[in-house]
């Protein structure tokens, strides 16, 4: 236990001595001043214990969002560096074609990820662009078939963003590691004027397709994200979001 735990714990403990001594001495009227003055110091020790504690929490979620960034923006120097240096490669080797080939290749990556960027939910861009600091098994890619903000949708935005977070984490823990090709996993987003369309497709290998139908069910529970088809997760599932009256 720490010390701001213990000092709460403590603080808590010790009104039981004021009042055992009341039920001892019920017309001591000393005593029932001195009872709410030790009330009261408990209860200021509380709040600076949580307010402390608070505190303590709000550092280290702040900490761990810094260190998340750090590793999301290191991977993506990581991979501008490996696209300068194809590029230059295809320059010195006087290869036009290939490099505009590469350079296409990676507007379209560019325009991948303006179109995450604005998805609106901050939890949901995050998760996506930082998906790589997570695993080494499982490759996370997004299909958005137009511009798509969630938050100007009709629709509850915050459950659907942590539906689709949930379910993008239950594949991460039920892929099959391998030696081999890594596993891919895309997601596909539409909105057509009255329902979000969402699907998932899989290439690769499940530990337990069953135990993963099961946990994407448990994310759906009560979600405005509902499924149309989740009975093959090992293929691809499709689920969809009715527009709010």
């Amino acid at each position: 236990m720490d010390r701001i735990k213990s000092a709460k714990h403590n603080a808590a403990i010790s009104i039981m001595l004021p009042i055992v001594a009341m039920l001892v001495w019920p017309s001591s009227v000393w005593l029932h001043v001195l009872v709410m003055l030790w009330f009261t110091a408990a209860a200021i020790i509380w709040i600076r214990s949580e307010r402390r504690e608070h505190a303590k929490q709000l550092a280290l979620t702040i900490h761990s969002l810094q260190a998340a960034g750090m590793r999301t923006l290191n991977h993506h120097r990581h991979d501008w560096m490996n696209d300068l240096q194809v590029i230059y490669g295809y320059t010195r080797m006087q290869k036009p074609d290939k490099t505009v080939e590469y350079v296409e290749k990676i507007r379209a990556k560019m325009l991948t990820e303006s179109q995450i960027s604005k998805l609106g939910e901050p939890a949901l861009v995050s998760y996506i662009q930082g998906f790589r600091t997570l695993t080494s098994c499982l490759e996370l890619r997004v299909d958005i078939e137009q511009d798509l903000n969630l938050n100007e949708l009709p629709l509850a935005s915050r459950e659907i963003a942590e539906a689709l977070i949930g379910i993008i984490n239950s594949y991460r823990l039920a892929v099959k590691p391998g030696f081999g090709e890594v596993a891919v996993l895309t997601l596909v987003l539409d909105w057509d004027g009255q329902q979000l369309h969402a699907a998932f497709e899989l290439e690769g290998e499940l530990l337990d397709e069953q135990q993963l139908k099961d946990q994407i069910k448990q994310q759906l529970k009560g979600a405005t994200l509902q499924a149309v088809d989740i009975e093959h997760p090992q293929e691809e599932i499709r689920l969809k979001a009715e527009k709010r009256a």
